[in-house]
């Protein structure tokens, strides 16, 4: 099974920039590039911080460029977006208990997307409904192999600053997936860095977004935004593993021989 992921697009109004570069124009791009080389994919997920404001404008403005997306997607929401605008606009999205979350039962398992938006902090937030959701839907899965997506990372990464702003009730997440037994891989975003690591256990990935980048800065009270490459993330799930290659998508140095 191939999927991709996208991350962190943080639109604006068309025509505007942040950090000095188009949001609309690399998301463009990346569309683009998925296009061209995989289209054959069987899902394309968004993760969270669709939009930089929350306006309904960029949601709209997300709407009319994924039209021309090959593969088929799912979204879903960061601290960065405003979940009524997006059902407003997306209102063929289906809400669970009032938020976007949602499962996918493919061949090789079950993908659970979690919505950890918590209006107005940075902070991701998994409350007592969004935990009884989610733990529902691992009893559900049994003896399934899950993959988890999730905007904000659970897991420390290690740069002060952003740990102060991942999921909250980051422990009573890992006890059910503790308890499941079975959860292959936990796919994030937010930190607009590639890593890779283990979160007691479990395999986890965070990738760049397609616009701004965070700066690689260990000090526990900044974090600055570099114009370092956008990349997407080219995900490979089978019956031996999860593969996970990030992909520049601007990079122009590429040559065949």
């Amino acid at each position: 099974m191939k999927i991709l992921q996208v991350t962190d697009l943080h639109l604006v109004r068309p025509g505007e920039t942040l950090c000095g570069l188009d949001p609309l124009a690399r998301l463009q791009a990346c569309i683009a590039d998925i296009n061209r080389n995989h289209g054959d994919a069987e899902l394309v997920v968004f993760t969270g911080d669709l939009s930089e404001t929350g306006e309904e404008i960029t949601y709209r403005a997300l709407a009319e460029v994924l039209v021309d997306l090959a593969p088929r997607y799912r979204l879903m929401l960061g601290n960065h977006d405003d979940r009524e605008t997006f059902m407003r606009v997306f209102n063929k999205v289906t809400a669970h208990d009032g938020f976007v979350q949602g499962v996918e039962d493919v061949s090789e398992g079950r993908l659970i997307f979690l919505d950890t938006l918590l209006p107005g902090r940075p902070e991701g937030r998994l409350d007592a409904a969004r935990l009884s959701w989610l733990r529902d839907r691992l009893v559900e899965a049994r003896d399934r192999p899950v993959f988890l997506f999730s905007h904000h990372p659970p897991f420390p990464i290690h740069m002060p600053l952003l740990d102060r702003m991942g999921i909250i009730e980051a422990e009573a997440l890992h006890a059910l997936l503790h308890e499941h037994g079975n959860v292959q891989h936990i796919f994030a975003g937010h930190a607009h860095r590639p890593i890779a690591g283990s979160w007691r256990g479990i395999p986890v990935s965070v990738l760049r977004g397609t616009n701004h980048q965070s700066a690689l800065d260990f000090s526990p009270d900044r974090i600055a935004s570099t114009h370092e490459p956008p990349a997407y993330a080219v995900i490979f799930i089978d019956g031996n593993g999860v593969i996970a290659h990030f992909h520049d998508f601007l990079d122009r140095t590429a040559a065949y021989y």
